[in-house]
């Protein structure tokens, strides 16, 4: 076969067409070291082309064939089997009855040879991606006894790549995210593609990456795949998701290359760039006088265009509340500033408020100098409402003696109506409280006098209680308790504190101590209680007794 230079081959591999790399004889060449291997080791030495048969049969057996690395171009799809290559030994000079023997990966149902001329044909379509080399070993045996004539010599044929595999993204679609008004060259993610091409081998694996939509946002790096923000003061507020297209191409770009695309979803996420802001310069409640402490009196709103903790706002009451009857508080669901009453009002006293409320940021960025803020005046008119009356004092303490007779003035219990139309005030006793009605009250002025005697040996104290009601609304009333004290004086007799019965012997001395008598009395003086002991009157003239008062 004649022989082929390199830039032939080179020119054929460029052209598409197939390269045939042959095992040429060659009686005068050194084999290629390297890219043949033989399971039997020798000399380099050739055979040489004049020895006689007997010669060459008493000779050591060498190897007689010499080849360069095979290769064969993938994907081929000809009508006829591609020749990949040839094999030839110095041995096969026409009339010697030799064949050509093929084995290792492939042999038979991918390659095939032509046991006669040594041709190697792939049969069936090749895949790199699938399998990127094939190991072989061929031989020459005598064709009739198959008896080798040289040892097995091992090469490889490898299957050459062709840009037949477009760039995927494995990981797509991606999703990112970049904090809004990020500066431009802000990383913002990078994305990887694969091509199953030959690395190697020419720039069939070599990407370039590229934007089809999403300009002029964004930008990508065409060797890293690292996308960037290419444009200054992208706010969330405006738009908040960009839907950005990237390609990679392979032959490094080039014409004629594959692509793939993928989309990535960038999401700005949120600053806090906005300040919040009252939906009203001016807010106005209407409050009753008698709401009761801790209840709402109204509701104010600051909106934040930012989201989550940054739209969040606190609120306070910075001017006009000197007298501490409000506060505000934050709804932690609705973000609304909530005004509590904090100490009840008086419509009589003070019947507005004029109030300046303050709605601050709890998060703030560190370049912005602080949080943001924003204030609003509150007008706030207490309505008058119809308020019971009410007791000059909410406890009364009155006294009297348990001798006085009856209607007697014990004391007297006040209540005026607060509201400024002043209504008329009735008094009653509640007579759950003096089940024996013991007690009397002036419907008019209050006056509680005595309805039945006292004893204080039996109730000492009596606790009543008093209701005042406007005569316009019987509705409105109010209670007082009265406690009354029953003042003790002398109306009980000392009675002794049990019967005596005194013994004496005959014999007693005189001066001796027979018995000791007390007394008790019900009454209850204030300077405690002292008896006065005497004998009665028939034992005055009997001198054997006498009673002694011992001084405590």
């Amino acid at each position: 076969m004649p022989k082929r230079s390199e830039e032939m081959l080179v020119d054929l591999w460029m052209s598409l067409l197939l390269l045939w790399i042959t095992c040429v004889p060659c009686v005068s060449m050194t084999p290629i070291i390297g890219q043949s291997k033989s399971t039997q080791t020798g000399g380099s030495a050739v055979v040489a082309s004049g020895l006689g048969e007997g010669q060459r049969l008493l000779s050591r057996a060498k190897r007689g064939w010499v080849w360069n690395q095979m290769f064969v171009l993938e994907e081929f799809s000809g009508p006829d089997p591609i020749l990949v290559g040839r094999l030839h030994t110095d041995l096969d000079v026409g009339s010697k009855n030799i064949k050509y023997v093929l084995a290792g990966e492939g042999a038979g149902t991918i390659f095939a040879i032509n046991e006669l001329t040594g041709d190697i044909h792939a049969m069936k379509r090749l895949d790199r991606e699938e399998k990127a080399e094939y190991t072989l070993t061929a031989q020459v045996v005598n064709a009739d006894t198959d008896e080798p004539l040289e040892p097995p010599s091992e090469f490889i044929i490898k299957v050459q790549d062709i840009n037949d595999n477009p760039p995927q993204f494995i990981e797509g679609p991606y999703r990112a995210s970049v904090p809004e008004m990020s500066s431009v060259g802000t990383p913002v993610t990078r994305v990887t593609a694969t091509d199953a091409d030959d690395p190697v081998y020419g720039n069939s694996a070599k990407l370039v990456y590229s934007i089809l939509e999403g300009q002029p946002y964004f930008s990508i790096d065409p060797n890293s795949a690292t996308i960037k923000v290419a444009l200054h003061g992208m706010d969330r507020e405006m738009r908040e998701e960009y839907l950005v297209v990237i390609q990679a191409k392979d032959m490094g770009g080039h014409m004629g290359g594959l692509s793939g695309t993928t989309t990535v979803t960038v999401t700005l996420t949120d600053i806090n760039d906005n300040p919040p802001k009252f939906s009203k310069s001016l807010y106005e409640f209407v409050i009753p006088e008698d709401l009761p402490i801790g209840k709402m009196g109204g509701k104010v709103k600051a909106n934040d265009r930012d989201v989550g903790d940054n739209s969040k706002s606190t609120y306070s009451i910075v001017e006009g509340d000197e007298q501490g009857m409000f506060e505000i508080v934050t709804d932690s669901q609705t973000q609304e500033g909530i005004l509590r009453l904090k100490r009840p009002l008086d419509y009589e006293s003070k019947r507005a408020f004029t109030l300046k409320v303050e709605a601050t940021n709890i998060r703030s960025e560190p370049s912005s100098g602080g949080p943001f803020k924003d204030t609003a005046t509150v007008k706030i008119v207490v309505e008058d409402s119809d308020e019971p009356p009410v007791f000059s004092k909410p406890v009364y303490q009155l006294e009297v003696n348990e001798n006085a007779p009856i209607n007697t003035v014990i004391g007297t219990v006040n209540a005026r109506d607060p509201d400024s139309s002043g209504s008329q005030v009735r008094y009653f006793i509640d007579r759950h409280t003096d089940l024996e009605r013991q007690f009397n009250i002036n419907v008019d002025d209050g006056k509680i006098t005595l309805a039945k005697p006292l004893d204080r040996e039996t109730d000492m104290w009596h606790n009543i209680t008093v209701t005042a009601t406007e005569v316009r609304n019987h509705s409105q009333i109010s209670r007082a308790i009265v406690a009354i004290r029953v003042m003790d004086i002398n109306d009980n007799a000392p009675e002794f504190a049990t019967e005596y019965e005194a013994f004496l012997c005959e014999n007693g001395r005189p001066g001796q101590v027979i018995q000791t008598v007390s007394a008790v009395d019900k009454d209850d003086p204030i300077q405690g209680h002292y008896f006065d002991y005497r004998l009665v009157p028939e034992m005055l003239n009997n001198p054997n007794f006498t009673i002694k008062n011992n001084q405590v």
